[in-house]
């Protein structure tokens, strides 16, 4: 089982989702060969409390992963992911599964929150977003944005490398991390080629300050950010191409998504949503649906699916590929998409519920979406309730421009109640993103 994650990769980044500028031949080549799925949604629009979804299978305001005084961890945070949580490495190490992560955590950077005491027996990455630890330099300030050959520096961000639980290099040259994630994500193939295996690829591009090596740098028509993408796609193809080589292909599924939307105030160097409304922090379509991909050749029946799915989802998903267990003992929000993935059956989701922090937006059942609070589409300020509820039918407008409440009060009032259900479904819980580092 590998997850690759990306951050910040939106909708319209791929080839294979449409893009016409970024080449990314490995990715439409997995996508031909596996299930694209095109309305798959991810917990939440910004990074921390997504990661948290996907790996727990649960709406991270269930976990205390998403909170109304931060959108993310920072360095000064003392919180993370409550040890409590039962993570997909916990779970499939109870199958013994060789558990691993190579690239950015962000569920918590102090010793008692790394990914080491969550089920991952090899942790190498960096503990938080590539963009904080700043210490200087332009940044991304408005001229920066502006100028697309815009390329940063390495000193002005004093980011850690870990391995397991040292540092070994601050700050981490982020010129060649993509590449250091793959030699490493390799070097875990090859080494429990013999084993059942977990990997989590979660990397830190295409999030800003965009960083690319020497290969790739200049070569995409699309600018600094065409190349960070197309050099993401080079690393997919050699991970796949090593588990044709060793011959576990056929035995291995791997999922390709991103944990939100672009963050479309950094123009140039953010990147695109393709016909979806607004991007990263927003619960609109561009801020958590995102490109994804299942791949287990021979198994999963190529095509294209156009079903609701969720990175909740690999939680039960997983389980049932595996014959792992699931946690009894607490609420999940995950749905078994094995049906869809390997029999040709119709997704079990049929509904998404749109939180960030910590505050409930807006709800999809089928092709309706119902948002009752919003935050500005480019710059994700500050969330103000909608003087009334909007409500659009996503299948005949994709890009949620055309409000249909007035013409449609009964499906109001039914997606009204299911958002009231759903807040009552919300067990009382500690606000972990809030917890200053001194506590």
């Amino acid at each position: 089982m590998i997850v690759i994650f990306c951050d910040d990769l939106g909708w319209g980044d791929l080839g294979c989702f449409g893009n016409p500028t970024i080449r990314t031949p490995n990715l439409d080549r997995m996508a031909q060969e596996g299930q694209k799925w095109t309305q798959f949604y991810v917990a939440a629009p910004v990074c921390t409390p997504s990661r948290a979804g996907l790996l727990t299978g649960r709406y991270p305001i269930r976990s205390g992963m998403t909170s109304a005084k931060q959108a993310v961890l920072f360095p000064n945070s003392g919180g993370g992911l409550p040890q409590a949580e039962i993570t997909l490495a916990e779970m499939l190490q109870q199958r013994g599964y060789r558990t691993g992560i190579v690239g950015k955590w962000h569920l918590g950077h102090l010793p008692e929150y790394l990914p080491t005491e969550q089920g991952f027996e090899r942790y190498f990455g960096i503990p938080y977003s590539n963009d904080m630890d700043k210490t200087g330099g332009p940044g991304y300030q408005a001229e920066a944005r502006k100028d697309p050959d815009y390329y940063p520096s390495i000193e002005h961000y004093n980011v850690p490398l870990m391995r397991d639980a040292e540092i070994i290099e601050r700050p981490a040259d982020q010129n060649t991390l993509t590449l250091r994630y793959t030699e490493e994500a390799v070097k875990f193939i090859q080494d429990n080629k013999d084993h059942p295996f977990f990997l989590y690829l979660p990397h830190s591009m295409p999030h800003i300050p965009l960083f690319a090596s020497d290969r790739y740098r200049g070569k995409s028509p699309r600018g600094l950010y065409g190349d960070v993408v197309e050099e993401l796609d080079a690393s997919v193809g050699r991970i796949l191409e090593t588990l044709r080589e060793l011959e576990l292909d056929g035995k291995t599924m791997v999922v390709f998504s991103s944990d939100n939307g672009p963050w479309l105030s950094f123009e140039t160097h953010g990147g695109s949503a393709g016909p979806l409304r607004a991007g990263k922090g927003t619960t609109f379509e561009g801020g958590q649906r995102v490109p994804t991909i299942f791949w287990w050749p021979g198994t999963i029946e190529p095509r294209t699916i156009h079903e609701l799915g969720s990175t909740l989802d690999l939680m039960a998903t997983v389980a049932t590929i595996s014959g792992a267990e699931l946690p009894k003992d607490r609420t999940l929000d995950s749905f078994d998409l094995s049906e869809v993935l390997l029999r040709g059956g119709t997704s079990p989701r049929r509904e998404m519920f749109f939180w960030t922090n910590a505050q409930l937006h807006a709800v999809r059942v089928g092709p309706w979406k119902l948002h009752v609070k919003a935050r500005e589409p480019i710059h994700y300020s500050k969330a103000v309730e909608l003087a009334s509820p909007e409500l659009y039918h996503l299948e005949r407008d994709i890009s949620e421009k055309y409000n249909v409440a007035d013409q449609h009060p009964d499906v109001v009032q039914r997606l009204l109640r299911k958002l009231d259900e759903h807040r009552a479904s919300i067990e009382p819980h500690e606000d972990m993103l809030a917890i200053p580092i001194s506590k």
